[in-house]
């Protein structure tokens, strides 16, 4: 079985080089443009090579070569320029992202499917009609990104190792992402006991705007989208039963319907074998339901 990657830009090269560092399995890029596939494969294989690391990464401009995809990654599409939000990019998108899910139903619908194209949370919900596979199969990434910013500042705020911090975000990847700082603790213990009140805003924010801040910077973000999609991938093939947000098909869940946005889920062996449904306060809530919004506005411009 292969891990393929549609798309070869930035992005989903790093990811081809995160999984495979990790030693998930072998890894396929495939990409329209000639050449840029297999140049990215060769590069991450010499790099693989010098560390002992015996996956085989191929790049390939045919989309038949995908038939034996464990899981299927779709980085496909245009991204953010400095000053764009993520819907700005949504009609654009929207036809590259139907065009190949419809590739990937006709060729490789017993995969599980990681949708990275921004819009995130319309575009998960593209993907998961157009390919028609089972709502556990299809997922979206932008959480687990989000949530890769939100501990970084919360390292920066309190001082104290990663690894000893829990925290989630949920919502819309977007301008309604929602940090949930009344989750956040460090090794069990509450966030308010470490650092005040308005620094726990001053992060609640950071982490919204963040990722234009890297773009306006450097272009695009690249290295957490890659790690974030390798966590993913990692839980599903090594059944780890992670609980991790991801953009998943909500069916009654937090009120809502018939929409793909982020929620905590468990994530193994089946893709999300469950959805965390979280008691949010008013103020949580009222975030949450602005991102649902934003997102069937989305989703009800780019449905037939």
């Amino acid at each position: 079985m292969t891990i393929t990657i549609i798309g070869s830009g930035k992005v989903g090269a790093s990811i081809a080089l995160n999984c495979a560092i990790r030693d998930l399995d072998d890894v396929l890029l495939v990409d329209i443009v000639q050449g840029l596939p297999q140049g990215e494969a060769m590069d991450i294989n010499h790099q693989l090579s010098e560390m002992g690391i015996d996956r085989l990464v191929r790049g390939s401009n045919n989309y038949s070569d995908i038939c034996d995809s464990s899981i299927v990654v779709l980085v496909a599409g245009v991204g953010r320029k400095p000053g764009m939000t993520r819907m700005d990019l949504l009609q654009t998108n929207a036809n590259i992202v139907r065009e190949v899910s419809k590739k990937v139903a006709s060729v490789a619908r017993n995969s599980k499917l990681i949708v990275v194209t921004n819009p995130l949370d319309p575009m998960t919900y593209l993907a998961l009609k157009t390919t028609g596979m089972h709502k556990n199969r299809v997922m979206g990434m932008g959480g687990l990104l989000d949530l890769s910013r939100f501990k970084s500042f919360i390292r920066e705020g309190t001082n104290v190792s990663s690894e000893s911090i829990q925290a989630m975000v949920i919502s819309e990847h977007g301008e309604n992402m929602l940090p949930l700082i009344r989750f956040c603790c460090i090794s069990g213990i509450p966030l308010n006991d470490f650092i005040s009140i308005e620094l726990q805003s001053r992060i609640f924010e950071n982490t919204r705007k963040v990722a234009a801040d890297i773009i306006a910077l450097k272009g695009a973000t690249i290295y957490a989208p890659g790690n974030a999609v390798a966590t993913m991938a990692e839980a599903i093939i090594k059944d780890k039963k992670s609980v991790i947000p991801v953009s998943a098909l909500l069916d009654g869940e937090y009120g809502a319907s018939n929409i793909c946005i982020g929620v905590p889920a468990v994530l193994g062996e089946n893709g999300i074998e469950r959805i965390i449904e979280l008691k949010l306060n008013t103020v949580e809530d009222e975030i949450f339901h602005k991102g649902i919004n934003s997102v069937t506005e989305a989703i009800n411009a780019i449905m037939p």
